[in-house]
């Protein structure tokens, strides 16, 4: 991807600084050293801000899903522009009344260590009791957000629900679970390794399946002779295909991601085959279609979080209050290595080597809890 500088503390006394710029869009899989480019710039300062603009220096990057998913709701990055993503960043410098030096921040700053950014396009970043900075990217920033509000809003989670969960130690499935669990259902969560297995059930899971296992299939059926009433999808492909041949009459699927099937250069629409009565293609015996399921079929409803952003305060609200009073817990997958990691980070993001939210640390920041 490029060579990395030797960086000093004090990034302003440098001349120059770097980003990440896609230098190819894959067709399947990131390719580390192909996909991305790491680029060197002149060093930019106070003198480059305009009213209302703010510089900020990157110290940690959200690594999501959606950055793949060139099939999105957001336009994707254009071959030689700042990889996008969601960062906590410190002010350097500012042409802003709401912004000062020294303050730390969130926003869409991109895989780069320095950005000028419009104040409207930064937040302020607060820490509730017994929560920390990084939660601000993962169960407090938009990875909760879409748990609380793809569960409670769109899944209408009851009291006695059955509620499944695909990618369920991820960010997102990891505080699905325990939200479900908090509204009184019963969850079966469903993860890549017995590691995750095990997390999830000290979460507080009923119970949790591991889907690499050959016996998979079979085990799923087990678990669900009672059909499902929720299923929160985070993964796509077979596994929402098996789910959907387990659902209740008029169950709730919430379709939040297809992580199996982004890197694939021709995506197959696996719901479709058990949408419709005819057969696409031939069923594998334990993905036959349930009767009721035709008859009734379930609910599948995506969302755009950024749809319930005048919402978004309470919900952090009811988050923070869990996370800080234990009801609520997280692991966050940190990697270290600045900026060059970060390709390497989200290629291994869609091989489940995370538990919980992954984050790259950009630059350590010593002072960031103590100043908050």
């Amino acid at each position: 991807m490029g060579k990395a500088i030797q960086r000093n503390k004090n990034i302003m006394a440098q001349s120059t600084y770097q980003s990440v710029v896609l230098a190819s869009r894959p067709k399947t899989e990131i390719v580390p050293g192909e996909t991305f480019a790491l680029k060197t710039n002149p060093m930019i300062g106070e003198k480059e801000l305009k009213n209302d603009q703010v510089l900020v220096e990157t110290l940690y990057l959200s690594l999501d899903p959606a950055m793949r998913d060139t099939r999105s709701y957001i336009p994707p990055v254009k071959v030689d522009e700042v990889m996008r993503g969601f960062a906590i960043s410190k002010v350097v410098a500012s042409k802003s009344q709401s912004f000062t030096p020294g303050q730390y921040v969130q926003g869409r700053s991109g895989w780069t260590e320095l950005a000028i950014l419009p104040s409207k396009e930064l937040a302020p970043l607060t820490v509730a009791p017994n929560t920390k900075v990084t939660d601000a990217l993962g169960v407090l920033g938009l990875t909760g957000l879409t748990a609380y509000f793809g569960l409670l809003d769109v899944g209408k989670v009851q009291a006695g629900d059955f509620v499944v969960v695909s990618g369920a130690a991820g960010a997102t499935g990891s505080v699905v679970c325990q939200i479900a669990k908090l509204k009184g259902a019963k969850v079966l969560g469903i993860a890549g390794s017995n590691d995750k297995v095990a997390w999830l059930k000290e979460l507080g899971c009923d119970d949790a399946l591991n889907y690499k296992n050959e016996s998979f299939a079979k085990e799923f059926r087990e678990k669900t002779k009672d059909l499902i009433d929720v299923f929160f999808d985070n993964v796509g492909g077979e596994i929402l295909e098996l789910a959907l041949s387990r659902a209740k009459p008029h169950a709730r699927f919430i379709i939040c991601g297809a992580i199996s099937q982004y890197n694939d250069a021709a995506p197959t629409e696996f719901p479709q085959r058990n949408l419709h009565a005819h057969q696409v293609r031939p069923h594998p015996p334990s993905l036959l279609p349930s009767p009721i399921s035709l008859l009734k079929p379930p609910r599948l409803e995506g969302f755009i979080i950024f749809d319930y952003e005048s919402q978004y305060a309470s919900a952090r609200q009811d988050l923070a209050q869990w996370l800080s009073e234990g009801k609520i817990q997280r692991k966050e997958t940190i990697i270290k290595g600045g900026l060059q990691a970060a390709e390497l980070g989200l290629r291994d993001l869609f091989k489940g080597a995370n538990t919980g939210k992954m984050l790259v640390e950009i630059k350590a920041d010593e002072n960031a809890a103590s100043r908050l």
